[in-house]
């Protein structure tokens, strides 16, 4: 629109229906399009008279994208037999952590219940799709800011991986035709990286499908439909070309993460993908790492899996280790190990909470010592969060964490979420459950992927994770549903760097030494 209106500028056409000029571009769920409708005082409909009017227009949501930097020293990062190295062949070693919660939002991360996808959908049901996008818009200006990649820097981290969820992109009603504000996110994240000197991987963390049985993968089921459909598969691939396309020769895009955590139970499927998607991406770039989980939640190497490895708890660390070197000494690769770290406890845990965190940090720096010895690459999960996990999270006192309390509450209750939530306070009530279901159909203690805690994690997902929790995402949603846009603004800004509590303890253990 024109300045003298004050309103974004955009490219569009008025076609006259009776008092209305319409704007006609498809919804999306994510807040990356939106309908507008103009109307008219009178029948006068010519984009003369539409100018004159004192019309309520959409906002400018222009995505706050600033200018790239100087390529990175290194040149554009590659695999030199179990080294990355940069162009004059030093070897680098990442260092740094997952920006999860943000373009792949997650339960437990930013404390809604369920999946991303129903969680929007309450969203924009409670305040309607201009105070959605609003809200969203912020959430995601606030979440990483240049002040965070300072702090991240100044740890001396090098890297930061980026996990996405694939609905930023395209719309599963309209696949194929792709949203330019998720490429845009993602280019605002890689070029306050790269002011700071921190490299990038991207990291499609959650793909059309599903290519793992997990909430992050928001599918709302717990079936990995990925490797069950081409169609799926077909289009990550037309994704990852898209993003090869946009990012081919750019320094500080350190590699590509094409899947996180695939789960297929052929163990065939997988590998087939593979082959394509590495073909596909580098026929356009042929120069970036690509980064390859295995299989089974990414802890499975038995097989000809390209690179990356996962360790949890002290006493597998070092068996785990082995088995990673073993491989990348076989297959004279390097390996990144993208995706690790404990849960912390927090006050209301227990009294002896700061001494359970004291165990778990030293287990971090026993693991860190490890990597270290071998010259492994690391991303620690995760940046930032509510409290769980993170570097950083929102102060208990933040408008978010006030505003949420009570249903943060009843989620650990209820035990929703898999990762932060402990069970055994539902234990009394899914035991006589889990028994019952076992009596019925005992091979339930095979189902793939078999997983730590048994079948009980099976019925845990399908009962809590889903439908508990998908049945409330609308009491979540009405925590917002009153809110002015400055209050909303408040909320997100919960997430800004500045109103976060810094976790000491993990910082001081993983800061390079």
């Amino acid at each position: 629109m024109p300045d003298r209106l004050g309103f974004a500028k955009v490219s569009w056409s008025v076609s006259s229906m009776g008092n209305t000029a319409r704007l006609a571009v498809l919804p999306n769920t994510f807040g990356t399009s939106t309908i507008w409708q103009v109307y008219l005082d009178g029948g006068r409909s010519t984009l003369d008279n539409l100018l004159d009017q004192k019309l309520t227009m959409a906002r400018d949501r222009t995505i706050p994208v600033p200018p790239s930097s100087a390529p990175a020293p290194s040149g554009i990062l590659r695999v030199s037999g179990d080294q990355i190295v940069g162009a004059d062949g030093k070897p680098v070693i990442l260092r740094g952590a997952g920006l999860g919660g943000h373009l792949n939002m997650e339960n437990f991360i930013t404390g809604y219940p369920g999946h991303e996808h129903e969680m929007r959908c309450a969203m924009k049901a409670a305040l309607g799709e201009e105070k959605y996008d609003f809200f969203f818009d912020k959430f995601l200006e606030y979440f990483f800011t240049e002040a965070d990649a300072k702090f991240f820097a100044s740890l001396g981290f090098n890297c930061i991986r980026i996990p996405f969820n694939y609905r930023h992109f395209e719309d599963d009603m309209n696949p194929g035709v792709y949203l330019d504000r998720g490429f845009q996110w993602l280019d605002r994240i890689i070029n306050i990286c790269a002011a700071e000197g921190i490299y990038t991987i991207l990291d499609l963390h959650s793909a059309p499908g599903g290519q793992n049985p997990g909430w992050h993968c928001d599918t709302g089921i717990q079936k990995s439909l990925f490797w069950e459909h081409i169609e799926f598969q077909n289009r990550a691939i037309a994704l990852w070309e898209a993003l090869a396309a946009r990012y081919k020769g750019n320094t500080w895009v350190a590699g590509y993460n094409p899947l996180n955590e695939p789960c297929d139970e052929e163990h065939t499927r997988m590998l087939a993908w593979y082959d394509r998607v590495e073909k596909a991406i580098h026929k356009i770039d042929p120069d970036h790492i690509l980064f390859w989980d295995g299989n089974t939640w990414a802890t499975d190497f038995s097989r000809n899996y390209k690179l990356r490895s996962t360790a949890a708890k002290l006493a597998k660390l070092v068996s785990t280790l082995e088995t990673k070197v073993e491989y990348q000494k076989k297959h004279n690769v390097p390996v990144w190990n993208g995706e690790w770290g404990p849960v912390y406890a927090s006050p209301d845990d227990g009294p002896d909470w700061e001494e359970v965190n004291k165990d778990r940090y030293h287990l971090v720096k026993d693991q860190l010592r490890l990597y270290e010895d071998a010259k492994i690459s690391w991303s620690i999960w995760l940046y930032k969060d509510i409290g769980f996990q993170g570097m950083v999270y929102p102060s208990p006192e933040s408008e978010y964490m006030k505003l949420l309390r009570p249903f943060l509450a009843k989620k650990k209750q209820y035990a929703l979420d898999a990762w932060g939530c402990d069970s055994k306070r539902v234990a009394d009530i899914f035991q006589p459950i889990e028994h019952w279901m076992l009596e019925g159909a005992p091979n339930l203690v095979n189902r793939y992927p078999v997983m730590g805690a048994g079948v009980k994690r099976h019925i845990g997902r399908v009962l809590r994770e889903m439908l508990l929790s998908e049945a409330m995402t609308e009491e979540y949603a009405s925590y917002f549903a009153s809110l002015s846009e400055e209050q909303l603004d408040k909320v997100a800004a919960s997430f800004k760097f500045e109103n976060c509590v810094q976790r000491k303890g993990l910082n001081d253990v993983i800061r390079p030494k």
